[in-house]
């Protein structure tokens, strides 16, 4: 467990039963910068996926647990991808808005991180916050990564966005 600013903050694996979290994270506050709401479907699929990919090995999801509630916060996890040719991981989160601004997403992240180094296969791990997302952009600043600059990127699919490319290098955590 990592001491947060008001809490303990952990992960967990993601589970069968964690659909209610990315239900909790599908409001149109929380979903402002990444394209809007799903659909009840999309939401299910993406849970599918969720577990799926921890099976195959392709990626690493995580419930993130706060010792102020009795419920899951929020998701963080990480994912592997091709980025300019290198074998990378990128990395996401969501902490849901009643626990937001408490060093949540900072510790998570960054356990999320530590994850990575200690259990994954690649050297850098890359977050891709839309230019104008003050907080997610804060929160790389925040936790280590480099800024390598923008970005277009398509998110969801067919969306062009400009985004902030941030670099991580797990050398600094093994």
């Amino acid at each position: 467990m990592t001491q947060g600013a008001d809490s303990e903050v952990w992960l967990e694996r993601w589970q069968f039963d964690d659909l209610p979290v990315l239900e909790r994270s599908n409001t149109p506050e929380m979903t402002v910068f990444l394209g809007g709401p799903e659909s009840d479907q999309q939401i299910v699929t993406r849970h599918a996926k969720f577990l799926r990919l921890w099976e195959t090995d392709e990626a690493r999801m995580f419930r993130i647990r706060s010792a102020t509630a009795d419920e899951p916060v929020g998701s963080v996890g990480y994912w592997k991808k091709s980025w300019r040719g290198n074998n990378v991981y990128e990395t996401g989160w969501s902490v849901h808005t009643t626990h937001q601004g408490h060093g949540i997403a900072a510790h998570a992240l960054y356990q999320c991180l530590q994850y990575a180094a200690d259990n994954g296969d690649r050297d850098l791990v890359f977050a891709f916050p839309r230019t104008d997302n003050a907080a997610s952009n804060a929160l790389c600043a925040r936790t280590g990564f480099t800024l390598a600059g923008e970005a277009d990127f398509e998110y969801p699919t067919g969306h062009p966005i400009r985004v902030n490319e941030w670099m991580f290098d797990l050398a600094a955590l093994r």
